[in-house]
């Protein structure tokens, strides 16, 4: 499964964005995808999460409220809104999938992962 994130980019404090994560080379609608973020000179942190199925997202505390995960199958995407935005979540963004139908925050979770996506939040 090759995944590839886009929509990063520099916006203003209280912008929004939406970035997407396109899926290519597997069965989409059975992957559980997920988004972390990496701010510079910090570890890969866990932004949400929706596993296939019937199962709802999770959210970081820190981010629900302004954070939103949704899905499309028929595009074989994945969607982070944000929503907004302040300079500490200036990161690159990054999606991941699992073949599992549970979701979790943890990175080792998730078998696949794309390039990440930079969002940066001008003061």
């Amino acid at each position: 499964v090759q995944l590839q994130a886009s929509g990063g980019g520099l916006v203003q404090t209280g912008g929004s964005l939406r970035l997407s994560c396109t899926a290519s080379g597997g069965t989409f609608s059975r992957l559980t995808v997920a988004w972390f973020r990496q701010a510079p000179g910090l570890g890969r942190e866990f932004v949400a999460a929706l596993p296939w199925g019937t199962g709802s997202s999770t959210i970081s505390d820190s981010l629900e409220g302004r954070f939103t995960i949704s899905r499309d199958n028929t595009r074989d995407t994945v969607y982070l809104q944000v929503n907004s935005l302040k300079p500490e979540d200036t990161a690159a963004y990054y999606c991941a999938a699992s073949p599992s139908v549970q979701s979790r925050r943890h990175l080792s979770w998730y078998e696949y992962w794309g390039r990440g996506t930079q969002v940066t939040v001008s003061s």
